[in-house]
C-alpha cells in the first residue's frame, strides 16, 4: 500500500525498480495496476515472487543482505532500523532473544522490497518530514505460524505503544507488522492533516476489498509555507488537582495517558486547600483523543473533576534522520529554525537501546550521536563506518 501510494503520487515504477537493483536480490517482479476500492481509483503494487529464500531469515542475515547492498547509506540505515523494530517486537511477544528471531510471518523478499522500495520512494520525492493520522489496526482474527491470533497481532500491538490507534470497519487486519514498523521509522508525529500546500495526492490499494470500505492508504505530498517559521495548531489541555493519591501510581498513569494519545503529560507540585501538598496533572491532546484521556483520568486517579480548555500550540517544523552507531541506529529529531539553522536532538529511547547493547552510559551514546550527526553533515569524500566508542583521554 505504501508503494502503491508513492507510485500514484508520482514516483515512476522504473525508479523503484532501478533503486531496488542495488539491494542485490533476485527472484521477484514488481508490477503496478489501477484498481477500484469502494469507488475510489487507486494504484496497487504487487511483488510477485518467483524464487525466494528456502527458510525464514534472521535479523543478522537481513543485516548482512543490507550491508552487502549498494543502497545509499541513509536507506540502508533506515531499512535496518525497520527490521530491527520487527525483530524486537517478535522477540518480545514470543519470548525469544533478538538474534534468534526468524521472520516467519514476514515474507522476506517481499518485505525487503516493500521496506526498501518505500524508503527509496520517499527519498525520490525529497520528503523531509512525515506525519500520520491515528492508525486503524482492524479487528477479528488472523491465521499465523503460531496459530489463530487476535487482530491486531501481538507484534503490531507491541509496536503500537505510544502511537494513537483505533479499530474501525470490517473485521480484518488493516495494519501489518511491516506497515507499522515503517511508520515508526519514517515518523513519530501523529496529528490531523498538518498545514501544508498539497502538490499531489496518492492512493495505494490493499489486497483486501471489503464491501463498503475503501481499503486504501492516502498520501498527501506538499510543502510547508516558508513563512511563518512555525505553525500553530489547536489542542486541548486537561488539568486536575490531586492531594489524596499514592504518588507511586503516577508513573503508570503517565504511561497509559501517552499510550492513549496524549501529546504531553506533566506533574506540577502545588499547595492546595488546608495547606495540603498536592499535584497538578496536566495533559495536552488533540480533540480526537479528548474523551479517552478524560475517561482515563477519572478511572485511574482519585480526581472528581477535570478542567478542559482549548488553546493554540506553536510548533517548529521537524524531521527525522537515522544515523548508524556501533551497536545500533539512532533517530535524530531535527527542528528547523529558518535560514539554514536547526536544532538536533537524539531520540532518547534509541540511545537507551544502544547503551544497553554496548554497556555504555546513556549520556555517552547521546554525545556520540550528536558528534556523528555533525560529522555526517561535514563535506567529506571518505566512506564512513559506524561510529565507535573511545575511552577517556
Amino acid at each position: 500500500m505504501f508503494l502503491g501510494a508513492l507510485v500514484d503520487a508520482g514516483v515512476p515504477l522504473y525508479i523503484l525498480k532501478k533503486g531496488l537493483k542495488s539491494l542485490g536480490i533476485k527472484g521477484y517482479r514488481l508490477r503496478a495496476q489501477q484498481v477500484i476500492r469502494n469507488s475510489i481509483r487507486a494504484t496497487k503494487v504487487d511483488v510477485d515472487i518467483h524464487k525466494g529464500f528456502t527458510k525464514p531469515l534472521s535479523l543478522s542475515a537481513i543485516r548482512k543482505t543490507l550491508g552487502n547492498s549498494r543502497l545509499p547509506e541513509a536507506i540502508r540505515s533506515q531499512a535496518l532500523h525497520t527490521f530491527q523494530l520487527l525483530a524486537e517486537a517478535e522477540g518480545t511477544v514470543h519470548g525469544q532473544d533478538l538474534n534468534k528471531v526468524h521472520f516467519h510471518e514476514v515474507g522476506v523478499i517481499d518485505s525487503l522490497v516493500d521496506v526498501v522500495g518505500t524508503l527509496l520512494g520517499f527519498a525520490h520525492l525529497n520528503i523531509t518530514a512525515v506525519s500520520f493520522s491515528p492508525i486503524n489496526l482492524g479487528a477479528g482474527t488472523i491465521s499465523t505460524a503460531h496459530g489463530l491470533l487476535p487482530v491486531p497481532g501481538p507484534a503490531v500491538a507491541h509496536m503500537a505503544k505510544g502511537i494513537p490507534v483505533l479499530s474501525n470497519g470490517p473485521a480484518i487486519e488493516f495494519t501489518t507488522p511491516t506497515g507499522i514498523a515503517l511508520i515508526k521509522t519514517l515518523s513519530q508525529d501523529c496529528k490531523p492533516l498538518p498545514p501544508l500546500t498539497p502538490q499531489t495526492v496518492g492512493y495505494g490499494a490493499g489486497t483486501a476489498d471489503p464491501h463498503g470500505w475503501p481499503n486504501v492508504l492516502r498520501l498527501f505530498v506538499g510543502s510547508h509555507d516558508s513563512e511563518p517559521l512555525n505553525h500553530t495548531e489547536r489542542v486541548f489541555q486537561l488539568e486536575t488537582n490531586i492531594d489524596d493519591m499514592n504518588p507511586q501510581l503516577y508513573e503508570l498513569i503517565m504511561e497509559r495517558l501517552f499510550e492513549a494519545g496524549a501529546l504531553d503529560v506533566t506533574l506540577t507540585p502545588t499547595i492546595m486547600k488546608r495547606s495540603r501538598p498536592g499535584t497538578i496533572v496536566t495533559v495536552i491532546a488533540y480533540s480526537q483523543n479528548l474523551q479517552t484521556l478524560q475517561a482515563l483520568l477519572f478511572s485511574e486517579t482519585s480526581t472528581l473533576g477535570i478542567r478542559i480548555q482549548e488553546m493554540d500550540r506553536a510548533i517548529l517544523p521537524r524531521s527525522f534522520q537515522t544515523i548508524k552507531l556501533l551497536g545500533g541506529s539512532v533517530r535524530m529529531k531535527i527542528a528547523g529554525l529558518g535560514q539554514g539553522r536547526s536544532k538536533v536532538t537524539p531520540e532518547y529511547r534509541d540511545c537507551v537501546t544502544v547503551a544497553e547493547r554496548t554497556n555504555q552510559p546513556v549520556q555517552t551514546i547521546i554525545d556520540l550521536a550528536r558528534r556523528t550527526y555533525v560529522s555526517s553533515k561535514a563535506p567529506s569524500t571518505r566512506k564512513t563506518s559506524p561510529a565507535k566508542f573511545s575511552g577517556p583521554k
